[in-house]
């Protein structure tokens, strides 16, 4: 199955967007998912022409498409509660403003509809990002969470998040957000309820990352095979479990890599990916959108990593996809 592979920009945002463009040329990627931070894409451009017509020939210069681009970090904002010093450090000036959190989330939904209005001028169908999450912080549900509390955030999402897919589905362009921790959606149930919180919209889906199901337990493949309507796109990172007796799932508030993790970020340990299953789970469900590379291994160089991660995703995408038979097997219909 052809699918393209791509670089997600987000962990290379350091770098000029030239320079990125570069390497991921030159080590062959088909092209790049490219995130709206650093000085790789900017939301609030999206009418300038010039500018939009600036990046599309950068990437053509290296040989190179766009299919998706990424916003996660201002989609962060939109739901989330508290909104403090975290944020601030993820947020430009144009969207923290005076640091008032009505103010923040406000203009966060703001950029989230111009970067529809960009994804729409360059072509591309699909944002990944971000929800933010004003009930994650309930997560380990003691003090108690009542019932009537976790559906008013649900609600919250809802009123948030309507009139942003309204803009992208207005012009043609589908929202897909991570599962992930802090989200209004990080597991199973959660991606249901979030779904029917908005009515199963068509304009927002799934931007599936399955290194953030391997820690909390999860199977990968039977979230593809349930979800095979709502993925549209998916993340190829690697994550790993830690579990000595003393490590926990939660992290224990220590940076990536620490080994006193219980996971982390990296290509190779116990609790992996089982990235053939997966694979072809995603031809059963007839997924022929990018399989995206996002970088994080922190005990690796990058200028390694990537280039051997796209070796390792084009055999993945060389397993032959099931006849049309086995395709029925797996329908979700």
């Amino acid at each position: 199955m052809a699918r393209p592979i791509t670089l997600f920009t987000g962990q290379w945002a350091d770098l000029p967007f030239e320079e990125v463009c570069r390497l991921a040329g030159e080590w062959g990627y088909d092209g790049l998912e490219i995130a709206c931070w650093g000085d790789h894409l900017d939301p609030w451009r999206w009418d300038d022409d010039a500018y939009v017509q600036g990046k599309l020939d950068t990437l053509e210069r290296h040989g190179l498409k766009v299919w998706t681009i990424s916003n996660h970090l201002k989609g962060q904002a939109v739901c989330d509660d508290p909104i403090d010093q975290r944020h601030r450090d993820i947020l430009p000036d144009v969207v923290w403003g005076d640091g008032d959190p009505e103010g923040v989330r406000q203009r966060a939904a703001e950029e989230m509809k111009n970067t529809a209005r960009l994804a729409a001028k360059l072509g591309v169908k699909t944002v990944t990002g971000f929800t933010g999450s004003s009930i994650w912080k309930y997560v380990a549900m003691f003090p108690p969470a009542s019932d009537e509390m976790i559906a008013a955030g649900y609600q919250d999402f809802a009123d948030r998040w309507n009139p942003i897919i309204d803009v992208f589905e207005e012009v043609g362009v589908r929202f897909a957000l991570e599962v992930h921790p802090s989200e209004i959606a990080y597991d199973y149930w959660t991606a249901k309820a979030t779904l029917e919180a908005i009515g199963h919209r068509p304009g927002f889906g799934i931007n599936f990352d399955p290194s953030h199901f391997m820690w909390q337990q999860l199977d990968p493949v039977a979230f593809v095979l349930d979800f095979a309507d709502h993925i549209f796109h998916v993340h190829v990172k690697e994550s790993v479990t830690n579990l000595d007796g003393r490590n926990g799932v939660l992290g224990s508030h220590l940076p990536w890599a620490n080994p006193r993790r219980g996971w982390t970020f990296v290509s190779t340990g116990h609790g992996a990916v089982p990235w053939e299953p997966l694979f072809r789970a995603l031809n059963a469900i007839g997924y022929d959108g990018p399989t995206s590379v996002e970088w994080e291994d922190a005990g690796m160089d990058r200028l390694q990593g990537a280039p051997e991660a796209l070796a390792f995703v084009r055999k993945l995408n060389a397993i032959t996809p099931p006849a049309a038979s086995f395709d029925a097997a797996f329908s979700t219909k």
